[in-house]
């Protein structure tokens, strides 16, 4: 996919479901944070078939404060379907920016939560999506689960690791 330039998301985002406030927040402050020499560089060291807006690291960690700060008071709901949103696109930056929300939301996600996760691993293409989703969101929510919810999640992270997924069995890996 690599460079994607800001006229081209536009006309995407036109033709399919139109995004929720935060999460359109969200997309447009990467776009304009980006930079095209950026997501060139970017596509070409971390690729994975992404398109990149060329964001840096501290623009998505500030979007996503500043997007809290605007609609804050979230629920669990709101933040998994954010983040869902978020990683619908494959968007470099769009992603990363659903882990980092997830990773500010830890303590409300929930074991019924690593269903959600396991799709974005499965999709996740690259291995700096798939690293800091398994330490930080995955690693955290499983050290918080109690009883049956506990064992299920080790369930589900021992059968990951045996998965064909390289994605599933890198993030095993770290748990």
């Amino acid at each position: 996919m690599g460079v994607i330039r800001p006229s081209l998301v536009s006309a995407v985002t036109q033709n399919r479901m139109v995004m929720s406030p935060a999460a359109e927040f969200i997309d447009h402050t990467l776009q304009v944070e980006g930079s095209g020499a950026r997501a060139a560089s970017d596509a070409d060291r971390i690729g994975g078939g992404l398109g990149f807006y060329g964001a840096s690291i501290g623009a998505v960690r500030g979007t996503v404060r500043d997007a809290q700060r605007r609609y804050p008071g979230m629920t669990h709901d709101e933040v998994t379907t954010l983040a869902s949103e978020l990683w619908s696109e494959p968007v470099y930056e769009r992603r990363l920016a659903a882990i980092v929300l997830l990773q500010r939301h830890v303590t409300m996600l929930r074991g019924n939560d690593l269903t959600r996760v396991e799709q974005f691993l499965r999709d996740a293409r690259v291995p700096e999506l798939v690293d800091p989703l398994a330490a930080d969101v995955v690693r955290p929510l499983l050290v918080r689960l109690e009883g049956d919810e506990a064992t299920r999640g080790r369930r589900i992270i021992d059968r990951w690791a045996a998965e064909a997924d390289p994605n599933l069995r890198r993030a095993a890996s770290f748990l």
